[in-house]
């Protein structure tokens, strides 16, 4: 075993991170596009982000190189820490900090692991201008007696420029603060409680020690951890009741004022030390000279390590007892937060707190108690020499030091002395890892009498120091003090080396001995690879090569391993030295190691394999039995078993073995228990699922089956004593391994005979072997399908495990059910592959039926006469029971085949753009899949399906009609409102109607029509939902919605169609809309709706349609009675979630005028949009109630306009109303000039366009406008754009005649003041001077440019001229002036004929 880097831990988003805390990195990221995967969440808090726009933009051409750099080596410019025992890691810098927490996540392999993720993120600064300079995760025990070990919670301490030291809970929320010292806090170290290893070692205590330029602070370890927790259930109780306020006890520290030192860098804290009476009497002469005087007693004294310069290093000693401690009140932070804190900020908001009062609130600061004065004892001194940085090791008696001469010393503690230094280590960081030995691994020796000989003594402890090189990007272990470099390894120029130096605080004596609390001692983290490290390093490189047995062992498992894989021509040879090798090694774990890489490699042969691990096992026997190893020849008969497995269904699968009997349909016939029409109706089936099946499956080619390395086998197999059993391994392995047991015997190219025995009595279980074949069998359901003789194979197969002795026990209570066909089904209710668990299910089926007949036959024939009969009946009982379990799975087997097939059917082509949503595969389904899906499962599925192929609602409809032609006794349904016949699909559907009806048959209940469309306008919605520009889908949806023939069904789904997709995207809409008072620009309504304009204009006027359909609905429903949902026999136990057309049911009545409300306001804003109207705000038609009607469920009652309305609001409307008529009949009837405009107005993309003139007048019913007014605009807009054919059509349903008359009078004005004033002709100059003058004047003082259409020929407005005249009443004013017209068109018209 060698030295080791282990990852333990991954970043979930590191990237994210590095962006919060340097703004200037952050990727930019093209058109506005996401630059991070939405579904990894980082929590962010809002006003964090803030920080990202206030950062002054960079200069490219200076900053570029630095920016590139810093993207890859940030990490070394911040504060960094991550707790012990690693469930919390801050990584700070400036102002802001990130905390992440760990979580169990699934990698992309499919295995979990654990990803730290940030829990926290925000700015930590109060004071002006303060930066975090140091940072500690300390986790803190909990004080309960069932604790398991694991802390409590991680208390995160933070030191600033300012000189404050903070206290966080893992959630940001700040403790306590504590100003100790105004100067900036240099570093953080934390001590805790450790068992002495040695009677005469001084226990320590807890500390937290605080490095400031000039001084050092102590906090003792039981004050700070009382004081934590009260200050976290303090915030515990305020936050819940808010006038909790309990005093916490006040922090016990001491503050010594470093002097005779320059400039310090970093400490550390040794601990109290005693001296020996002749180290006490030695420093006594030092100090005091001749006439020195001693106590008896030596004085304990706490020591510190400083580095930095003048001198490199100095030792400090604190004599105990000399000050006392000094308390400080602790600051609480969270006092109260509904009283006193919430009253602050509220009082400063609404303006009751002055600028002045808070710059004094600022300005007051705690009372700084000053330094007790502590002197240098001794230092190495050297003048150029200026220390970075120093580490502690484990056991108090070595420290690393760093300088900026590129050295790593190594110092004793309780000397003061350098003992070794290493060169070329610039800019390192520098850890320890402590190792225990395990007496385990201990080798007995062979002789030794000494009385100290005996070696479950007392574990040794080794010591190695870790150093990170990042100039170099390697990680190296050295031996302590003296020893060699015992591992190395290439991690990268970018890393952070982490070492703690400290586990829990809260321990003592007495529990640091029950907890064992997983830690790590040191920690590399990776920004590049996003991981975490931690090096692991075996006790044994500790010991000298010269004394080390396992040295030795560990050479020769390093020159087998090469051995291994060398490509050698000479087996034989290779044989030889592997075998030479492994019987050299000395330790039975490194012997076991060895043996399981000779196993593991794949250039040995199978031949060398069993060699090796039979010489092996023999020289393991001939050892004598007390230096045998138990474990490790136990391990070698296990292996040897495998292998003489292996060996023999080799042999077996290699034996050229052919069955020459025939095989027809009637024997199969007869070997499923099947009548001919039965057998003739399940090949029909599986014919047809293999059809539609291999049209969508791709097929690559596989490996070759039955074929298995014998490494693979040996890893998935295991022995305990006399059985074997399989390890966890995945899916396709499992099915590996059952082809290489069964693929030939399947295919009856092997002897299922001799295999079944071999297997038996090799040790495996019945049970195991069932699942291998029935693995096999399932997967491979191409190859089954194509060869109906493996049927047989399996019948036979399945037959012999049956009959084994565990297989089916005969005192099993015959009331019950079977666990061995159990299992078996079990298997084909999880299988996908539908055909090959059909034909399963009838092999299992037929071997149940004829043991079960074999036992009754059997019980038959030993019942005496005259002896009761109880015991017939109980295994016809029995038989009945698991045979009623059978039929059962073939019916759910038969059904979810066909709805299979027809999953994987398609049509040959497709009539409109496919979309990326329709091209997602659909997963494939299984019996388990349908039973818990719901009720609505099946309908579900098959809605997805019709998705996927975009089919017509009337697809549905006629292959319903079609089942219903073949079942007339069936009553037939009715047509769907407002819907006509479609006679011809327009695309080509291929087997599709035909499986459609199939399915209908099967499923008479899940899919009936009703509920089927529900699903569909359901899924269509949801994936309109996914994609909001695909209008199509929405359309789809209403038109499925609108297929529905029950109006209760129809309602609940419109209802929740309306709530869940729709009332937020059309308020949204609406308030848009209102805003910019004319249809909105792509780029708003892509903004505030989330899609375009264009799709924004079909989705209002599918919204329309939906309101009308649920109005309708809900006129209709009291018509009729709620639909009865019931499931077909064969799937009653169906558990899952509730289907859509059941709570579709449960949906209440709506508000029949609140839903009309909302139609006219959507009909509203579907004019706008449809027309791009412009000074039109929708919410302005109406009035306070209307508006605040809006938007409300529209189940509820809610107070709506009603009596007679302002005459203002009727004008706006008005106006409206005729906006949109004229616009309506330009769109419908674009003239030359208009062609450009025309051009550009919108069109509707999908779906049939509304009658906006019916519309129109139907909207000014419901807005109190006068129907007769918008009637009469249209008229006269219809001959306006010289449409007159219709316009005589329209001019019927006017009821004021003669206002219109007046009206179209002027327009016959327009077009002959055109004819004769615009054209310039001679005859025309002529004309109008014989003209009365009365109808010259009015003539010229009409205006032809209000005319859409100028080129109406004369004859038609001779028409126009006459219908005038029916209209007006003699006795009207303008009467005299339209005859005079008649005279003038008459005139006009003479030349042209």
């Amino acid at each position: 075993m060698a030295c080791s880097i282990v990852q333990f831990c991954s970043f979930q988003d590191l990237q994210a991170s590095r962006d919060f805390l340097f703004p200037h990195l952050r990727e930019e990221t093209p058109s506005g596009a996401l630059r991070r995967d939405p579904s990894k969440s980082t929590h962010w808090e809002d006003d964090s982000w803030g920080a990202w726009e206030e950062t002054e933009p960079q200069e490219p051409e200076e900053e570029g190189n630095t920016c590139k750099s810093q993207k890859t080596s940030w990490l070394q410019d911040c504060v960094l820490s991550l707790s012990p025992t690693s469930d919390l890691m801050v990584i700070a810098r400036e102002q802001k900090a990130v905390f992440l927490v760990p979580k169990w996540k699934h990698s992309d392999k499919g295995k979990e692991e654990m990803q730290f993720a940030v829990g926290w993120s925000g700015s930590l600064s109060v004071e002006e201008g303060e930066y975090v300079t140091s940072a500690l995760c300390i986790p803190l025990a909990s004080q309960k007696r069932s604790s398991t070990g694991r802390p409590d919670w991680t208390c995160i301490v933070v030191g600033f420029t300012s000189g404050y030291v903070r206290f966080y809970t893992e959630s940001g929320v700040l403790l306590l603060a504590q100003l100790l010292n105004e100067d900036t806090v240099l570093q953080l170290k934390c001590r805790t409680y450790e068992i002495p290893r040695h009677p005469g070692v001084t226990e320590q205590n807890e500390e937290l020690s605080i490095l400031y330029p000039a001084a050092i602070v102590t906090i003792d370890g039981f004050s700070l951890f009382q004081s934590l927790r009260a200050c976290r259930n303090q915030v515990a109780k305020a936050a819940a009741s808010g006038n909790e306020n309990i005093q916490p006890p006040p922090l016990a520290y001491k503050k010594w004022g470093l002097q005779d030192i320059d400039t310090i860098i970093d400490h550390v804290s040794i601990g109290i030390m005693t001296l020996s009476p002749f180290d006490q009497m030695k420093t006594a002469s030092n100090i005091g000279g001749f006439n020195a005087t001693i106590k008896n007693s030596p004085p304990a004294m706490s020591q510190y390590i400083t580095v930095g310069s003048n001198p490199f290093t100095g030792f400090f000693y604190a004599l105990e007892g000399s000050t006392q401690p000094l308390l400080s009140h602790v600051a609480l932070a969270v006092a109260s937060k509904l009283t006193s804190v919430l009253f602050n900020a509220a009082s400063g908001w609404l303006g009751w707190k002055s600028k002045h009062e808070e710059e004094a609130v600022q300005k007051q600061k705690p009372k700084v108690e000053p330094a007790t004065p502590l002197a240098v004892r001794f230092g190495l001194p050297d003048s150029r020499r200026h220390g970075e940085s120093i580490c502690l090791s484990p056991c108090n008696t070595l420290a690393a030091v760093t300088d900026d001469f590129g050295r790593v010393l190594l110092l004793d503690v309780a000397r003061g002395i350098a003992v070794r230094m290493w060169k070329g280590y610039r800019d390192a960081q520098i850890g320890w890892i402590q190792i225990v030995e395990d007496l385990h691994e201990r080798v007995p020796e062979k002789v030794d009498l000494s009385p100290f000989g005996n070696t479950q003594g007392p574990s040794r402890v080794a010591q190695f120091l870790v150093i990170y090189a990042p100039r170099r990007g390697i990680l190296e272990v050295w031996s302590t003090q003296q020893g060699p470099r015992v591992g190395a390894f290439n991690v990268g120029k970018h890393c952070r080396l982490l070492y703690p130096g400290y586990k829990i605080m809260g321990l003592n004596n007495v529990t640091s001995q029950s907890w064992q609390p997983q830690t790590h001692q040191i920690c590399l983290v990776d920004p590049v690879s996003g991981s975490v490290k931690t090096v692991i390093v075996p006790f044994h490189l500790a010991l000298s090569d010269k004394k080390s047995e396992r040295a030795k062992d560990l050479h020769l498992v390093k020159k087998l391993a090469a051995l291994l894989k060398t490509k050698s021509p000479n087996v034989d040879l290779v044989e030889t030295e592997i075998k030479e090798l492994i019987l050299d090694i000395k330790y039975p774990a490194t012997k076991k190691q060895a043996l399981e890489s000779i196993l593991a490699s794949e250039r040995l042969p199978f031949s060398c394999l069993r060699n090796i691990t039979q010489t092996l096992m023999d020289t393991l026997k001939n050892q004598e039995l007390e230096s045998v190893d138990e474990g490790l020849l136990q391990f070698c008969a296990n292996k040897l078993k495998l292998l003489h497995l292996y060996e023999s269904a080799s042999q077996l699968n290699s034996v050229d073995f052919q069955l020459d009997t025939p095989f027809s349909d009637n024997d199969l016939a007869v070997l499923l228990r099947l009548d001919e029409k039965e057998l003739l109706k399940l090949q029909a089936l599986l014919e047809k699922y293999k059809q539609e099946n291999t049209r969508t499956a791709v097929r690559f080619s596989d490996d070759k089956d039955g074929v298995l390395p014998v490494k693979t086998f040996l890893e998935h197999l295991e022995c305990e004593k006399d059985a074997i059993n399989m390890k966890k391994i995945r899916e396709d392995e499992y099915v590996a391994l059952g082809s290489f047991f069964f693929w030939k015997c399947l295919h009856g190219e092997s002897s299922t005979e001799d295999m079944c025995h071999t297997l038996e009595s090799a040790g495996l279980s019945p049970q195991l072997l069932l699942s291998l074949l029935l693995s096999v069998w399932l997967s491979k359901e191409k190859d089954i399908l194509d060869k109906p003789r493996t049927v047989c194979c399996l019948h036979t197969m399945l037959s012999l495990l049956s009959r084994m002795k565990v297989a089916i026990d005969d005192t099993w209570d015959s009331q019950s059910v079977s666990p061995w066909w159990q299992q078996m089904r079990t298997a084909c209710i999880q299988s996908e592959n539908n055909g090959a668990a059909l034909l399963c299910a009838h092999v299992g089926h037929s071997v149940a039926a004829q043991i079960s007949s074999s036992v009754t036959e059997k019980v038959v024939s030993q019942t005496v006469v005259g002896a009761d009969s109880e015991a017939l009946t109980d295994s016809w009982e029995a038989l009945s029971l698991d045979t009623e379990y059978w039929k059962l799975l073939l019916k759910q087997l038969e059904d979810c085949l066909l709805l299979q097939t027809l999953l994987h059917s398609r049509a040959n082509a497709r009539p409109s753009p496919v979309s990326s949503l329709q091209s997602e595969p659909l997963p494939r389904l299984s019996v388990r899949k349908l039973l818990e899906g719901g009720k609505g499962g099946i309908a579900d599925s098959v809605a997805k399906w019709i998705f996927k192929q975009d089919l017509s609602p009337e697809v549905l409809r006629l292959a319903n009609k079609e089942r219903d032609a073949e079942n007339p006794d069936e009553p037939k349904e009715g047509i769907p409102r407002g819907l006509t016949e479609v006679s011809e699909v327009e695309m080509d559907l291929g087997v599709i109607p035909d499986l459609l009806c199939l399915a209908y048959q099967q499923f008479p209940c899940s899919l009936e029509l009703d509920v089927l469309h529900a699903h569909c306008c359901w899924e269509y919605v949801v994936q309109w939902n996914k994609d909001p520009e695909e209008a199509r889908f929405f359309v789809r949806s209403i038109e499925h919605l609108k297929h529905i023939l029950n109006a209760h069904v129809q309602n609940g789904i419109a209802l929740m169609m309306w709530n869940t997709f729709l009332v937020k995207r059309f308020s949204a809409a609406t308030y848009l809309m209102d805003k910019v008072g004319k249809s909105p620009k792509d780029r708003l309504c892509r903004r505030d709706v989330g899609m375009s304009d264009t799709a924004m204009t079909s989705f209002l006027g599918s919204c329309l349609d939906l309101l009308q359909t649920l109005m309708e609905a809900d006129v209709s429903r009291d018509e009729m009675q709620a639909p009865v949902l019931d499931t077909e026999d064969a799937w009653l136990t169906v558990e899952g979630p509730v289907s859509i057309a059941e709570l579709a049911l449960e949906q209440r009545h709506i508000h029949y005028p609140l839903v009309e409300h909302h139609s006219v306001l959507c009909s509203i804003l579907y004019a706008v949009m449809r027309f791009s109207l412009k000074a039109v705000k929708p919410l302005s038609l109406f009035d306070s109630k209307g508006k605040n009607a809006f938007f409300k469920d529209l189940t509820s009652i809610q107070l709506l306009p009603s009596g007679e309305m302002d005459p203002n609001f009727i004008s706006i409307r008005q106006q409206f109303l005729l906006k949109v008529v004229s616009a309506a009949v330009q769109a419908q009837h674009p003239v030359a000039k208009d062609k450009d405009s025309s051009e550009k107005a919108p069109t509707t993309p999908f779906g049939k366009d509304q009658d906006w003139p019916v519309l129109a007048v139907d909207l000014a019913h419901h807005l109190q406008v006068s129907e007769d007014t918008v009637r009469r605009h249209y008229v006269a807009e219809l001959y306006n754009y010289g449409v007159d054919h219709l316009g005589e059509e329209a001019l019927l349903q006017v009821h004021d005649k003669e206002v219109l008359a007046s009206q179209l009078l002027v327009l016959t004005g327009q077009r002959l003041a055109h004819a004769l004033f615009h054209t310039q002709t001679k005859e025309g100059m002529e004309l109008l001077a014989r003209l009365p003058p009365t109808l010259c004047t009015w003539l010229k003082a009409m205006d032809p440019q209000d005319l859409q259409n100028t080129e109406v020929p004369i004859a038609t407005t001779a028409n126009l001229v006459n219908k005038v005249i029916e209209l007006l009443p003699e006795n009207h004013g303008q009467y005299s002036l339209a005859l005079h017209l008649i005279e003038a068109v008459e005139a006009i018209s003479l030349p042209s004929l």
